[in-house]
């Protein structure tokens, strides 16, 4: 039997004790030893600060975002060897596309985001500019910066990739580096995929350590710059959360708990409609789907009492139709649960529920008919009927980790919410419905309790990534019994690795600082026009004052007339008198064009588009005589990622425009974006 390594500390480690034995949820058949006691943790810790740490703070965000977009690539291109593993945590084809190659496209996701968003460098600027005194030389800036610990993650068994990318993606952008701590049942998976990473040469040392076994003392030893994450079940989580280290440190401990998710069949739905037949294949999917095994899997069917009969008999028929085996054999569409303790564990959960529950289909006294070897941990689709669910507690207390759901009716929205929140907070909800009233009802009354909320009706099902799909840009967590946590939701889940400062000074300092103007800072000036210059020429705060213009009555006639615009302040000069203005006013879109004309280099040269416009705020209106001038300033720039040796390399200018009128007081204020050649490219 082979043995499980750790990678920990820069080798791999098989630790002294005992070792524990993994075996196929399919088969039975023994497939590793697993062991990492002994292991020096501290040692393990202190490498990943100084060394992976280290190295990829010292990275920019788009230096990340690139490494990270390389190894999903590379990732991809290795996949089959992750898919012949994953059959033996029972999981399909379909359940082990979601987390394989669910989980790479979270770090692809990211690496998007932050090439669009994040700054070509290793601190932040969160928000704008934050005025402290009324002459303006005293502001202040809130800036983030990594953390110089690591990142501690503590994953579940169901999803061993995706549950693993998921953090590593946003761990990685903010600058920090993880150890791993993958769920012994399926640890082999998540081991096999870090080989690959390390294989690839695209980390920098330290990025990633994997521990296969117990992290034995390993909390002793955390400090208040490292984060953990924790995902399992919410007894464990808690025990962890309390943990010494991590309360008397203050050290992030994010906690994502399964959770007794609901689906809500809307009171207006009948029979008949696209959403009920919706309802019945959502709730049989979330079911089924990795063979129940789902933190974010559908536990309670909540439906008007009216419907229940028929919930009841579509769901049951659904159920039935599900063939159970060995997911190598065509035609199977469950496959087994990941362990026979994990079986164990769903059949006592079940004795519970069945004590006040009726069973519809499934449970321990049915007769299961395998495809394949018996000798798996088959479980099958089991539905179970609460009529009575406010008086029997387990419902909404017990979870059966895995193809167990409980019916339930309601009699009216108000109940159906009541039950919905007899959860005690949960990562996701779902709501089937084709009225939008009793969505914005339901959504309102049950949305402080949820981590998200998945509307559904006829037009969203064509597209929908379902009830049970977390996304990497939306936020993954909830209240309550969920673990009170939150993952991903884009470029929120970076923050959680990095520190949040307030830095107070002058305009030019908080400049300096963040490498990026503000107004107020002090400028510089070149008698070379900036947009004659290429990337790598212009300076941070380099500014062009421009001539002036004066507005006059035929510039807004002929603006009025080319552009349709009539309305009253620009063209009727009665209505104009008695408005706010007193008098006719230029068209908004006149004065930023006539800027646009101002500070534009006509003649070919290295700004090569304009990429877009940002903010634009309109202060004071441009009568009929004012003269306009404009400020233009190197606000930031972002070297854009060159693609091939023919492609023009580039970057990203972002320009502050101030535009002023006779009386220096801006008129309009608004960042406009221009894609700038390179002369040094990257090939």
């Amino acid at each position: 039997m082979e043995q499980l390594t750790s990678y920990v500390a820069g080798e791999w480690y098989f630790g002294t004790g005992k070792p524990r034995v993994v075996s196929s949820a399919i088969t039975g058949e023994m497939l590793y030893h697993v062991s990492a006691d002994g292991m020096d943790t501290n040692k393990v810790l202190e490498y990943g600060r100084e060394r992976g740490t280290k190295a990829l703070s010292g990275m920019t965000f788009l230096e990340r975002a690139n490494m990270v977009k390389d190894l999903a690539k590379y990732l991809l291109s290795r996949k089959e060897e992750f898919y012949v593993l994953s059959q033996h945590t029972g999981a399909t084809r379909v359940d082990s596309w979601i987390d394989i190659e669910g989980g790479i496209s979270t770090l692809f996701n990211y690496s998007s985001l932050a090439n669009r968003e994040l700054p070509n460098d290793t601190i932040w600027p969160e928000d704008d500019l934050i005025p402290l005194s009324k002459e303006g030389g005293f502001a202040a800036r809130h800036f983030l910066t990594s953390k110089t610990g690591v990142a501690l993650h503590i994953n579940a068994y169901n999803f061993p990739c995706w549950g693993m990318l998921e953090k590593l993606a946003p761990t990685w952008l903010g600058g920090v580096a993880a150890i791993v701590k993958p769920a012994t049942e399926t640890a082999y998976l998540t081991q096999a995929m870090v080989k690959v990473m390390l294989e690839s040469g695209l980390l920098p040392e330290g990025a990633i350590q994997v521990v296969c076994g117990s992290v034995g003392d390993m909390f002793e030893h955390l400090d208040y710059q490292d984060v953990v994450t924790f995902t399992g079940s919410a007894q464990t989580g808690q025990m962890l959360r309390s943990h010494p280290s991590i309360t008397q440190k203050s050290i992030p401990f994010t906690m994502e708990a399964d959770s007794l998710n609901c689906a809500i069949l809307g009171s207006d739905v009948t029979p008949e409609m696209p959403e009920f037949k919706l309802f019945v294949r959502e709730v049989t999917r979330e079911m089924t789907v990795k063979a129940g095994q789902k933190c974010t899997a559908i536990r309670r069917a909540i439906v008007p009492e009216s419907l229940i009969d028929d919930v009841a008999k579509a769901l049951t028929s659904k159920l039935e139709q599900i063939t159970v085996g060995d997911p190598a054999l065509e035609g199977v569409k469950m496959g087994a649960l990941v362990s026979k303790s994990q079986l164990n564990d769903v059949k006592e959960k079940v004795t519970t529920l069945s004590n006040s529950c009726e069973v519809l289909t499934g449970g321990n006294e049915a007769e299961l008919i395998v495809q394949g070897s018996a000798d798996g941990a088959y479980y099958p689709p089991t539905l179970l009927r609460c009529n009575n669910p406010h008086d029997v507690e387990e419902v909404h207390s017990v979870e059966a980790f895995g193809p167990v759901c409980t019916l339930m009716p309601y009699r009216d929205l108000t109940d159906a919410a009541a039950l919905a929140k007899k959860g005690q907070g949960s990562l996701v909800g779902s709501i089937v419905t084709a009225c939008g009233s009793v969505a914005a009802s339901l959504a309102l009354e049950v949305g402080s309790s949820h981590g998200r909320l998945h509307v559904l009706n006829e037009e969203s099902s064509k597209e929908s990534t379902g009830h049970g799909s977390p996304l990497p840009m939306l936020v993954h967590g909830g209240p309550g019994r969920a673990g009170g946590g939150e993952e991903m939701g884009g470029l929120r889940g970076v923050k959680h690795y990095m520190q949040r400062t307030a830095i107070q000074g002058s305009p030019t300092m908080l400049a300096k600082i963040g490498r990026e103007w503000v107004r107020g800072a002090d400028t510089v000036s070149d008698p070379i026009h900036p947009f004659k210059k290429y990337f790598e020429d212009l300076e941070i705060g380099e500014t062009l004052t421009t001539a002036r213009r004066t507005i006059t009555e035929a510039d807004i006639v002929n603006f009025g007339c080319l552009s349709g615009d009539h309305f009253y302040a620009h063209m009727d000069k009665i209505a104009a008198k008695e408005s706010m203005f007193g008098e006719r006013v230029a068209h908004g879109y006149f004065v930023i064009s006539a800027a646009a004309g101002l500070f534009v280099e006509a003649a070919p040269g290295p700004v090569l588009a304009n990429y877009g416009m940002e903010g634009l705020r309109f202060i004071e209106p441009v009568k009929i005589g004012d003269t306009i001038q404009v400020h233009l300033t190197c606000k930031k720039k972002i070297k854009k990622r060159q693609r091939s040796a023919e492609e023009q390399a580039q970057g990203v200018v972002a320009w502050d425009v101030e535009v002023c009128n006779q009386d220096d007081k801006p008129v309009a204020l608004y960042t406009i974006l221009t894609l700038v050649a390179r002369q040094n490219g990257d090939f």
